[in-house]
Order: C-alpha cells, then structure tokens, then sequence
C-alpha cells in the first residue's frame, strides 16, 4: 500500500516525502507545480503532475495506485494574498478538498492528514492556543482551512472518511542535509526573507508594524521545524492506521518568537549585521499566535527535535548557503 502526498513538490510537502521515503514507505505524489519543485521530489517517489480540483485526473492515480492514505498540502497559504483574492483561496483550498473527498470516497480511500493552521483561530483568546479554544478567522486563508476542516468532520459522518487535523504554526528550517528547503517565489515568509538579506539579496528587512500588542510591538509566532512537523504527519498517518477516531492537534514549539528576536537570532546563527527598518502593518495579521502542543505530545507522543530557534535558523542558512538561487532548474 501506498501513501499519497498531495502537494508533495512544496516546502513542507517535499520533507514529507523526504521522510517517509527515508522510512521505507511507498510514495506517490501528487503537485500541479504552481508553487512547488519537481527536483524537490524525492527520486524514489512516483510523481504525477496535476490539480487537486480535478476528479479525472484523481481517479485515474487512485485507481492507478493502491493508495492507503492521503497526506494534503496542496493549498495556498499566504495570508496578505488571500485578502486581496479571497476566491482563489476558497477555489483551490475549500474546493480542492471537496473534489478530493469525492474521488476518496468513491476510490475507498478512507483516511487522510490535513496540513491546518493557526489562523483558523484568528485572534486568539489566550497567551498559548489550545485546540478548544474557539476558531475564528481574520483572514480568508484561515477561513478556507477552518471550512476545509468542517468539510472532513461531515465527510467523516456520512462517509467514514477518518482525518487528522493539524494546526501548525510558522514552519521553518531545512533538512539536515541541507538537500532541499524553503524556495517560494515571491518569498513571504519571515525567516527565509531575513536569510535572503544575510546572504546579500536582499538590501535589508521590513518589519510590518512595530505598535502590536507585545512586548517589543512586532508581531509573536511560534516556529516548529520542518521535519519535526513531517514526523508529527507520520505520527497522525499511524494513528489513524491504528483505527483511532478522527482529530484535530495544534503542532509548534509552544514558545513565542517576535520579529525583532527572529532577526537577533538570525544575525546569531550566520554572523552577518542583516539591516531591518519600521513598514507598515499587513492587513490580517494577528498579534500573537503560540501554540499549545501538549495534545500532540500525549496524544500522538510527537518528540520535536529543534527546540531551539538559533538550530532551526542554521539549519536553513545552510540550505540558502548550499543552493543560493534555490531550485535554479526550471521544473
């Protein structure tokens, strides 16, 4: 049997399959290639190129593969993007799951670990974010995953299609080996963005707002490594196989992080002065966001190996030293 990792030429998605290959399982992947890397694609993998929202085409892998799980990332997931266009975020994140339980449902495939996230719970109520605390959206990204999320809890009822949840948080680093990581075009996320000034392509760091509600006024996250957070799939992939019911677990460091520590840690970790200025504040942004892991720990016994910012940061900076264009080969 086979584990299908949709999304699987993405950032998270190609450690996934790095992984999963590395513990012996059968992958298959699927990725359209808008955002990810064929040549992240583990070579031991059976890829297939194609679209999330197109049942033909899943049909066709499903009948094709003996497929026993499915592991989602194919999502988009930029928050200021989705607030200039909300729609393409519903399309491809609310509709892609929908047209993917159908072809589950009607191929048998009964099981599936969805990458959530954090902006599902929008402003958060508390200082860490437990899974019960209400989810409540400030941005379409964070909408399109919490209505993804009730459309598995239904698909669950009348189909038996068992999920896993995962709400994480801001994923970082890279993989030990430093044979892929993170290469988004354009970059939106913090700590490569940081990483792209110490290495000289960027001419400094903008910090969108300093006047938030923290101790410093930029904004708090909380950082998990990116192959601890494929490990914590893994995890999910083998509770569900044990016939457990399904859940939902928030995955992050449960430490928070603002902007201006990020920036500490990076001159830290690579030794360069990496200039930063004040920019405005982006619209949808919260404050702080931290996680409440201990669920995933108990429940799941995930053992994150990076508990320390300064590691995570090198473990990327060795990456952007190893490939400093990225993916140059054109997919």
């Amino acid at each position: 049997m086979s584990v299908l990792v949709l999304g699987g030429a993405g950032y998270i998605g190609s450690h996934m399959v790095k992984r999963l290959v590395e513990q012996n399982e059968d992958v298959v992947v699927i990725d359209n290639l808008v955002t990810g890397h064929r040549q992240a694609v583990d070579k031991q993998a059976r890829f297939y190129k194609g679209d999330v929202r197109d049942r033909a085409f899943l049909d066709q892998v499903f009948q094709k593969e003996s497929i026993d799980t499915v592991i989602h990332f194919a999502a988009f997931s930029i928050v200021p993007e989705s607030m200039k266009d909300p729609l393409k975020y519903f399309d491809n994140n609310t509709g892609g799951v929908i047209t993917l339980l159908e072809a589950m449902h009607a191929n048998h495939v009964s099981r599936i670990v969805f990458s959530s996230t954090a902006a599902t719970y929008g402003n958060p109520e508390h200082a860490t974010i437990k899974e019960t605390d209400i989810q409540a959206p400030i941005n379409p990204y964070g909408e399109s995953k919490l209505m993804m999320e009730k459309i598995m809890h239904w698909a669950d009822i009348a189909y038996g299609i068992k999920f896993v949840a995962l709400r994480y948080f801001n994923v970082a680093g890279a993989a030990d080996d430093g044979s892929i990581g993170e290469d988004h075009h354009p970059e939106t996320h913090l700590i490569p963005i940081v990483l792209q000034v110490a290495a000289g392509k960027r001419a400094e760091l903008q910090i969108y707002g300093d006047d938030y509600a923290t101790a410093d006024g930029t904004n708090v996250r909380d950082y998990v490594h990116v192959t601890d957070l494929a490990d914590a799939h893994i995890l999910a992939m083998k509770y569900l196989q044990a016939g457990n019911n399904s859940n939902a677990f928030n995955l992050g460091s449960s430490t928070g992080f603002s902007v201006k520590q990020i920036l500490e840690a990076a001159r830290q970790a690579t030794g360069k002065k990496i200039p930063a200025k004040i920019a405005a504040r982006r619209p949808g942004d919260p404050d702080t966001l931290v996680a409440k892991s201990d669920k995933a720990r108990e429940v799941l016994k995930w053992q994150p190996k990076y508990d320390d910012i300064h590691e995570i940061i090198k473990t990327a900076w060795n990456w952007t030293q190893k490939h400093p264009n990225g993916f140059e080969e054109e997919n």
